[in-house]
Order: C-alpha cells, then structure tokens, then sequence
C-alpha cells in the first residue's frame, strides 16, 4: 500500500514539474512568439495542468481509501483483542517514556 502511494506521490510530482516546465516554456514563447504559437503552447499548459489536479485527486482519493481500511482493521482487532490492544498501547507508551527519559537524561 504504501509503496503504491508513493510511486503516486512521485507521478504527481514529476506531472507538477513538467507543468512548471510547460509554463516556464509559455512565458517566454509569448515573450517572443506570434500570437498562434501562445495559444498552443497554453493549451499545452493548461492540458497538463488538468492532468496534474487529476492525479492529485485520485492520490487522495487513494490515500483516504487507504486510511478508511486502515482505520476498519485496527477497529476490528481492537473489537476481537481488547486486552491485547490495551497491551500494545502500554507497551508503547513506556517505550516511548523510556526514550523521552533516555533523551532527557543525555542532554544533562
């Protein structure tokens, strides 16, 4: 799951770039060019501007999918194992003191 979202996450930054570059393109074409050859070039811009928010809103269509499922097995394995859930989350919590302290005691 998450090396889906990350190959997603580098799709769509690598579409935002190209549209940053498209646009950078775009700014001296129309600095420089006839008025025919602009307006091609922002379409062009504007076509992968599209695609860019596409993606965009199927990463977080894909990213709160994922978190729903997430949040359902977590749920559901509390539900079945309270104790075992209760468990986790003591552990947990003192490992998490015992590096605060760890930390806290280094820094003296």
């Amino acid at each position: 799951m998450a090396d889906s979202v990350a190959k997603e996450k580098d799709k769509l930054v690598h579409d935002f770039n190209e549209v940053v570059a498209d646009a950078e393109q775009l700014l001296k074409a129309v600095a420089s060019a006839s008025g025919d050859k602009a307006q091609v070039l922002r379409a062009s811009v504007e076509e992968s501007l599209q695609a860019a928010r596409a993606r965009l809103a199927e990463l977080e269509r894909k990213a709160v999918e994922q978190s729903r499922a997430a949040a359902r097995v977590t749920d559901a394995y509390v539900r079945d194992n309270p104790w075992s859930a209760v468990g986790i989350a003591a552990a947990a919590g003192a490992a998490a003191g015992l590096l605060i302290g760890l930390l806290l005691n280094r820094s003296r």
